[in-house]
This record gives structure tokens, sequence and C-alpha cells, in this order.
């Protein structure tokens, strides 16, 4: 896939959660070719609420270590008091790890 392909879609999605936002806190990830980051992130204050990595949580295959990650992103946005977020997924597609992910978040109580 080409970089301005990749950009586009990054920007496009972007401004896509901007106008979803509304107040709400970002679920914000990022994806390499080992592991898997996620954080929650208030962009009117400028500082992150939570935040984990694989690495810190490696089990099994990717897939599973990304679920790991959407279920410990999730309690602790919830220990924070975060119950409702926006997803952004940046440049990736809905699919394979950043599913996983979102979907464990959805099991372990985050709604968005």
């Amino acid at each position: 896939m080409s970089s301005q392909t990749t950009t586009r879609r990054k920007l496009r999605n972007r401004s896509k959660v901007r106008v979803a936002a509304a107040g709400r806190l970002r679920l914000s990830i990022y994806r390499s070719s080992k592991y898997i980051y996620a954080q929650i992130i208030d962009d009117a204050a400028g500082r992150t609420v939570a935040q984990i990595g694989s690495k810190a949580v490696k089990t099994g295959t990717k897939t599973e270590s990304a679920a790991a990650v959407g279920k410990a992103v999730a309690e602790a946005a919830l220990a924070a008091g975060v119950k409702q977020v926006v997803f952004d997924r940046g440049q990736y597609r809905y699919h394979g790890r950043v599913k996983a992910l979102a979907d464990a978040a959805r099991e372990a109580g985050l709604d968005f």
C-alpha cells in the first residue's frame, strides 16, 4: 500500500473522530509489526488518562495480546472514571488485532 493511501486514510479517520468526539475522550491505538499499544487521551486537557502496551501483557498470539491490551486499557479507564470514549483506529483497518482490541475493550465495559 502506498504511503499516500495510508496518509489519506489516517487523515480521513482523524477528521471523523474529531466530529464524533463531542466532549468524549479518545481511545487511540498504535500497531507495530510485533506489538500493539492503546491509550485513553483527553484532548481538551492535553493529557493521557491511561495507557498500556502488549509488551506488558504478553500472551499467546498477537491477536490474544491485542485482546488483553483492550481489556487492560478498559479496566484502567474505568478505574479513572471514564466510561465513554471515541475509538481512534488511525490508519489501521478495523480487522484482526485492531478488532480484537476494540471488542475486548467493549466487553470490559467501555462504551464507543
